[in-house]
């Protein structure tokens, strides 16, 4: 997930540590939860005798539910299968998951000169409703706000 983050200039960039702190549970998540789901390619993992490398992640979207709102708050896809569908699943299951989970929305922030990312969140229901005044750095550009309500 990290190199796949790295690769991509317009992603949210996180401290490793921020990565491997997904994978780690502690007490009740009442109140909040958060999530990492990936899509692998699993015809790069290559079997051999007495191990096998892991698969290549293709994509990934990380979320946090809070209550019942939840925050997108990464979603990464290799350049190379980029407009094949595979952030269209991701954020797909990712609503399914939302809604059954009786969620009342999802937010997110999205670059602003990220133009690819904001007509794809329009076409999958989101609307933009706000900005956030250089809320990203490196560099430095303000964050377009983006609502999907249920309901």
């Amino acid at each position: 997930m990290v190199d796949l983050e790295r690769a991509s200039p317009a992603a949210a960039h996180w401290p490793r540590q921020q990565y491997e702190g997904l994978f780690v549970t502690t007490g009740s998540r009442l109140l909040s939860e958060r999530l990492a789901w990936v899509v692998e390619d699993e015809c790069a993992a290559q079997p051999h005798k007495n191990s096998s490398e892991a698969a290549s992640v293709l994509a990934f979207l990380v979320a946090h539910r809070v209550e019942a709102e939840w925050e997108l708050e990464n979603v990464v896809v290799a350049g190379a299968v980029r407009r094949r569908g595979a952030g269209t699943r991701l954020l797909n299951e990712f609503i399914a998951h939302a809604r059954a989970k009786n969620g009342s929305g999802i937010f997110l922030e999205v670059r602003e000169s990220n133009q690819s990312a904001r007509g794809f969140y329009r076409k999958m229901g989101f609307e933009e409703t706000g900005r956030r005044k250089g809320y990203y750095a490196s560099p430095a550009e303000d964050a377009i706000l983006c609502r999907l309500k249920f309901g």
